[in-house]
Formats: structure tokens, sequence, C-alpha cells
């Protein structure tokens, strides 16, 4: 008992569209502009106060000046991932702080 199935050669695939209309996506946006922003703040500050005690002797205690030394060059690769996480996530996405 053969049963011969007739499939054509030459199939329309229509073009697939993706839907970003769900209302999920709208809180992720803002809920990762947030942590994005929050962040790229913590790590300036960081750098300021770092550099600060780094540049000026009688600023900061000889303690923070050895923890600034030893942690400036992580702070510096942490605020060049963020601003490059941040910059492509402005690219792609754009932020948005639901104001």
């Amino acid at each position: 008992m053969n049963q011969t199935i007739a499939v054509p050669a030459d199939v329309d695939v229509p073009d697939i569209q993706p839907d970003f209309s769900a209302p999920f996506f709208a809180g992720f946006q803002v809920v990762a502009s947030y942590i994005l922003a929050g962040a790229m703040l913590v790590v300036l500050i960081m750098l300021i106060v770092a550099g600060a005690s780094l540049a000026f002797r009688g600023l900061a205690p000889e303690r923070m000046r050895t923890w600034a030394g030893e942690n400036i060059l992580w702070i510096f690769i942490s605020a060049a991932v963020l601003g490059a996480a941040s910059g492509l996530f402005a690219w792609f996405i754009n932020f948005d702080f639901g104001f």
C-alpha cells in the first residue's frame, strides 16, 4: 500500500515580523534603563572619589588611597563595560525612564 503525496516544489513562506508590542517589553525597557543609569552613576562617583583620593594626599586617609590605587584600574574597566552596554542599549532599544 504505497500512497503518493504530492509536495509542491516551490513554497511561498511569508516574511516573519516580530511583534514588540507586548506590555512587558515597555516595563523591561524602563527597568533596564534605570539599572544602567544607576550603575553608571555609581561607577562615575567611584571614579571621581578614587581619582581625587589619589590626586590629593590630604583629602583621604592612607587606607582610602591604598584602596583607590589597587582598584582604579577595575573601576576604569567597569566604566568602559557599562558605557559600552549603555551605548548598545541606547542604540538598539533606546532609553526610557517613564516620563
